[in-house]
């Protein structure tokens, strides 16, 4: 079983490594850049929800990988699976609402560059972790109900 679950694992690590060199290096360098800028507030605003946003997804990444573990020690259906997929429900909805909260200032960027380009990147944030949210939360109903199933079969056997 820990054979299958490896390539998921390498999977998470392949997601959060872009995303801690992109805050560790990529948006300290650009806001450095903005320093210059007229409309350096609305640059500073983007950065402050990047980084927010970073905390919630890097919480979802390790209940991923939590769950990625429960799932190797043949422990799935259990409580803690469905407290997970809880987890990386809230955290993709914590990840959407700051994206809501951040639309004003892709858009005001866009209005001043001239690039639509920028709100649709805000809005590949927003409506991405939205599909999460609903995944995560259609899992954990399923999940809830397996074990339901799981529970009676056991008291019936």
């Amino acid at each position: 079983m820990k054979r299958e679950t490896l390539l998921l694992k390498i999977a998470l690590f392949l997601i959060g490594t872009p995303i801690a060199a992109l805050c560790l290096f990529g948006l300290p360098t650009l806001a450095m850049e903005a320093a210059g800028w007229k409309l350096a507030y609305v640059v500073y605003g983007m950065l402050v929800i990047i980084y927010a946003s970073a905390v919630p997804f890097y919480a979802a990444l390790f209940q991923a990988f939590k769950l990625l573990r429960l799932i190797d020690q043949k422990n799935a259906f259990s409580g803690s699976s469905v407290k997970a997929l809880k987890t990386i429900k809230k955290c993709a909805i914590t990840i959407s609402l700051f994206y809501v909260a951040g639309m004003p200032l892709f858009y005001t960027l866009a209005e001043v560059d001239d690039a639509p380009g920028v709100i649709v990147i805000g809005m590949t944030f927003l409506f991405g972790s939205a599909v999460i949210a609903i995944f995560a939360a259609v899992l954990q109903k399923l999940l809830n109900n397996a074990i339901e199933i799981k529970f009676e079969n056991d008291l019936t056997v």
